[in-house]
């Protein structure tokens, strides 16, 4: 009895993954170590920022009411969202320097196609193409 195809792979060539260059490799890692330390700057910066308010908060938060103290931990959320936000975004791209130094930087993780140049130059650390990536957010 014979196996059913694949239909994400039917009647597909499977894509060869061309090698780039050193010279293009290194580019790519360069740039994305670079947005990494920019990234962990911006984190670090963050997490002093919401130290030095919490500690105002602690010190000027006599005679605050119920609507003031709800307003602060709404803030104290925003910005504890804001930090999460930033370490996921590092974490996104030291993910893509994982996959450059694996050969597979710039191949998408589902279909395995190439992910368009123009879609790494907006956003370098992207694992899936376009058509995969759309699918993923129907979800």
């Amino acid at each position: 009895m014979a196996k059913p195809a694949d239909t994400r792979t039917a009647g597909r060539k499977p894509a060869t993954k061309s090698t780039r260059s050193a010279a293009e490799t290194e580019k790519i890692r360069a740039a994305l170590a670079a947005r990494r330390d920019e990234l962990r700057a911006e984190y670090d910066q963050t997490l002093s920022e919401i130290t030095e308010l919490q500690r105002d908060r602690l010190t000027d938060s006599a005679g605050d009411d119920q609507a003031d103290t709800g307003t602060k931990t709404f803030e104290r959320e925003q910005e504890i969202s804001l930090a999460n936000s930033i370490l996921e975004r590092i974490t996104q791209v030291e993910r893509a320097l994982e996959r450059l130094d694996e050969g597979g930087y710039g191949w998408c993780e589902r279909c395995g196609n190439p992910i368009p140049v123009e879609r790494l130059a907006a956003f370098p650390s992207a694992t899936l193409c376009v058509t995969c990536k759309q699918l993923a957010e129907r979800r």
